[in-house]
């Protein structure tokens, strides 16, 4: 038995996925010269690793030689509630608010790809979760699942920003989604909102002025330059995405239980600085927060501590 688009958007809304999208194998030529011009100008801050691996980038047949398809998924992670703006609390991206996603998303990609194996043996895939050398992002704009914007996520009509991507190359020759065309017209709401003026032009992030990359990836010490300018956030940043008109209108919450447990909604920035580091691991182990470690969660703590002693 083959096994068909309808099968697998089946299977995957069954197991919890919110949108499938298909598309058919080509090398990306115009998007790897965009993330060449991109590295070349040093968007990429301390993210070294996305200059490696250039040709699987490029070239899904680097990955899997047998690749004739690749299917997006999204899944939804959308949960209502708001911030105390309180100043001794610190705001955490509304994606760490529940358990890490990796490990959600795995499971379900585990599960999908073992169904359809049953049916056909012969189906082979490599499947990632934005920790491998694939644009996972370019690929959802191909399969269909949404347009980039101009804060550089994607953007669906159904539900928004608010998800995950995941990604599965195979052997399969399915047909293709139809592309979805740009709906951002002439807002700029992302690049106005943006503190820190991250957005240098649209579509194009300069990770070395990204708050969710200097709270999370940036292993230094913030520069000086953004004292005054990070509005709270202590883990990520969400305000390109909270000011979005399409978010504004279809964000539905999202129906995985992990990430409605929202218990990292906030962070007492004092508490932060007693944590010792089986302390950090214990409690946060199972988070998206951990990517920080405790040195990194200290110190964002400790950058907004001392602007709120400027600004008392």
């Amino acid at each position: 038995m083959l096994i068909t688009n309808e099968i697998v958007i089946e299977k995957a809304k069954k197991i919890g996925f919110d949108l499938v999208g298909f598309s058919k194998f080509t090398t990306l030529n115009n998007e790897v010269d965009r993330l060449k011009d991109w590295l070349g100008n040093g968007f990429n801050s301390n993210m070294s690793y996305m200059e490696r691996n250039i040709e699987k980038r490029f070239d899904i047949k680097e990955i899997l030689p047998s690749a004739e398809t690749v299917i997006s998924l999204a899944l939804n992670y959308y949960v209502k509630g708001n911030y105390s703006n309180k100043k001794e609390m610190g705001k955490v991206s509304r994606y760490a608010w529940g358990t890490d996603y990796h490990y959600i998303i795995w499971n379900k990609l585990a599960q999908l790809i073992s169904e359809l194996k049953l049916i056909d043996k012969k189906f082979e895939v490599k499947s990632y979760v934005d920790t491998g050398p694939v644009m996972d992002k370019a690929w959802a704009v191909r399969s269909g699942i949404g347009w980039q914007g101009k804060n550089s996520n994607i953007l669906n009509k159904q539900i928004g920003s608010w998800f995950f991507i995941a990604t599965i190359i195979t052997n399969y020759d399915f047909s293709e989604s139809k592309i979805v065309t740009d709906h951002c017209g002439k807002c700029t709401a992302c690049i106005d909102a943006c503190p820190t003026n991250a957005i240098v032009e649209p579509y194009i992030i300069d990770a070395n002025k990204c708050i969710s990359n200097l709270t999370i990836e940036n292993k230094g010490e913030i520069p000086i330059e953004f004292k005054g300018k990070f509005d709270g956030w202590i883990f990520g940043c969400d305000i390109c995405q909270d000011v979005c008109p399409w978010n504004h209108k279809f964000s539905t919450e999202t129906k995985i239980p992990e990430f409605l447990i929202g218990e990292n909604r906030e962070i007492d920035l004092q508490s932060v600085s007693k944590l010792t580091n089986s302390e950090f691991k214990k409690k946060y182990v199972s988070s998206p927060i951990y990517r920080a470690k405790a040195k990194g969660l200290k110190r964002n703590a400790e950058f907004l501590l001392e602007d709120n002693l400027k600004t008392d």
